[in-house]
C-alpha cells in the first residue's frame, strides 16, 4: 500500500509531494526522507477558509485574527503519494534521501529576493533584524517603509519570522508603484503606535483573565460558606437528637423507678396480711416537676469554632484599624488558597518569619501565627519558618479554614457582638 505522505527524517515535518520534499531539502538541506502513512493535516478556518498544515499554524491564526472555528478536512484531501518523478525534471540530478532513489529540483535554484536596499537599510536601523525586514519588504511589495512595518507586527508571531525568505532565481518579483513614505522619525512614531495597540490588547486579554479568575474565586467562596452552612445544619441536628434521645432515657427511668415502688408498696401489704389494693383506688402520682435543664454532651471546641475564635480575637484587638485586619484576613486567605491549590508546591507551605511583609500584615497581630497553626503549620529551624509538611496537609482543614476567613471578610459585623 502506497504512503500517504513523506516524512522528514531530521525533522519529522510532512510533506504532500515529491516537489514539497525537494523544496523542504532545498531550503533545510535535509535529505532523509520516507514514506508515511500519517496523513497530512488540513484544518481549514470556516471563517476566511484558509488551510492550515498543523495545529500550531491555527492556533496562530487563532491569535491574530480572532477566528476560533476551524473543520478538519484531512480525510477528503488525503490520496495516496506518487513517488514519481515529474517529466519536466527528469533531467535534473537525483536528490538523495528517497526510497526510490529518483528525485529532482523542480524550481531551480533558490535565492533570498531583492529588495529595495535604502528601505532595508532603513528598516535596520529602526531596530528590525535583517531576516524580519526582508520578509516585511518582499511580502509587504517592496513598496514603502510603513507597509513593511504593518506586515512585520501583524506577523510577529510566525514561526519562521526570524528566517531569511528564498524565492526561486528565476522568479522575478515586481515591486509596486512606490508609495509616499513617511521619515524615519515618523516611522517610529507609527512603530510605537501600533506596538502600543498591540500592548493594549495584551492588557486588555489580561483583565479579560483577572475577571475570570476573580470570577472563580468567587464561585470557591460560595462553594466554602455553603459547605460550612450544610456543617452547622448538621450540628444543629445532631444536637436536636441528642437532647431528644436524653428525654426519653429520662423518662425510662422514672418509669422504672415509679413501677418498683408498686411493687415494694404490693408487697408490704401481701406481708402485713391486707388485701391487694384495688386499682381504683390507688391514687395517681403526684406529678414530679422537672427542673428544666438542658444537659448537653461536653465535647471540646472544633477547629472550625477555634479558628473563628482567633480571628475574632485579631479583629477585636485591632478593632481601630479596619484596613489592617481585613489586610491580614486576606493574606491569610491567601496563604491557605495557594496551599489548596499548591499541595505539592514547597514554596507555597514555607514562610519565614523574620520577612517584614509577613510581619506587617500577620505576624505582629495576636492570633495571626495561632490561626496558621491551626490549619497545620508548625515552626521550624528554631523559629525562624513556618513550615506545613506535605503528609499533614488536610483539605478538609484549609477549607474549612478558607470558609472561617470568608465569612470574617464579607460580614461586616464578625467580631463587633
Amino acid at each position: 500500500m502506497a504512503g500517504l505522505s513523506l516524512k522528514c527524517g531530521d525533522c519529522g515535518a510532512l510533506l504532500k509531494s515529491v516537489e514539497e520534499a525537494q523544496e523542504h531539502g532545498e531550503l533545510t538541506s535535509h535529505s532523509n526522507f520516507s514514506e508515511s502513512m500519517e496523513a497530512v493535516l488540513n484544518l481549514v478556518c470556516t471563517t476566511c477558509g484558509k488551510p492550515f498544515r498543523s495545529k500550531t499554524e491555527s492556533s496562530l491564526h487563532k491569535k491574530r485574527t480572532g477566528h476560533t472555528k476551524f473543520v478538519n478536512k484531512t480525510s477528503e484531501t488525503t490520496k495516496p503519494i506518487s513517488l514519481e518523478v515529474p517529466k519536466a525534471c527528469a533531467s535534473a540530478e537525483p536528490e538523495e534521501g528517497f526510497e526510490t532513489g529518483e528525485s529532482s529540483q523542480s524550481g531551480g535554484e533558490m535565492v533570498v529576493p531583492e529588495v529595495d536596499k535604502n528601505l532595508l537599510g532603513k528598516l535596520e536601523e529602526m531596530g528590525f533584524p535583517k531576516a524580519r525586514a526582508t520578509r516585511g519588504l518582499h511580502y509587504s511589495g517592496n513598496a514603502n517603509l510603513e507597509e513593511a512595518v504593518n506586515w512585520v507586527v501583524e506577523h510577529d508571531d510566525d514561526p519562521d519570522i526570524d528566517e531569511m525568505p528564498m524565492v526561486h532565481a528565476n522568479t522575478k518579483v515586481e515591486a509596486s508603484k512606490p508609495k509616499p513614505s513617511l521619515t524615519p522619525e515618523e516611522m517610529k512614531i507609527k512603530t510605537q503606535e501600533l506596538r502600543e495597540k498591540a500592548r493594549k490588547k495584551k492588557e486588555e486579554e489580561e483583565k479579560i483573565m483577572e475577571r475570570e479568575r476573580e470570577k472563580e474565586r468567587i464561585r470557591a467562596g460560595k462553594e466554602l460558606l455553603e459547605a460550612k452552612r450544610i456543617e452547622e445544619e448538621n450540628e444543629r441536628k445532631r444536637l436536636f437528637f441528642l437532647r431528644k434521645a436524653e428525654k426519653e432515657e429520662e423518662k425510662r427511668a422514672r418509669e422504672k423507678i415509679r413501677q418498683k415502688l408498686e411493687d415494694d408498696k404490693a408487697e408490704s401489704r401481701r406481708k402485713l396480711g391486707l388485701p391487694p389494693e384495688e386499682p381504683a383506688a390507688i391514687k395517681p402520682p403526684t406529678p414530679v416537676v422537672e427542673e428544666k435543664k438542658i444537659s448537653l454532651p461536653v465535647r471540646p471546641a472544633t477547629k472550625a469554632e477555634r479558628m473563628r475564635e482567633c480571628l475574632r480575637s485579631l479583629k477585636q484587638n485591632h478593632k481601630d484599624d479596619e484596613a489592617k485586619v481585613k489586610r491580614a484576613f486576606q493574606t491569610l486567605l491567601t496563604y491557605v488558597g495557594n496551599v489548596a491549590k499548591n499541595p505539592t508546591e514547597e514554596k507555597f507551605r514555607k514562610i519565614r518569619l523574620n520577612n517584614p511583609s509577613f510581619q506587617e500584615r500577620v505576624g505582629s497581630l495576636e492570633g495571626g501565627i495561632e490561626f496558621l497553626e491551626l490549619c497545620g503549620f508548625e515552626k521550624i529551624e528554631g523559629g525562624e519558618f513556618l513550615f506545613l509538611s506535605g503528609d499533614k496537609i488536610s483539605m478538609a482543614v484549609l477549607n474549612t479554614a478558607g470558609a472561617e476567613l470568608n465569612s470574617a471578610i464579607v460580614n461586616p459585623f464578625f467580631g463587633v457582638l
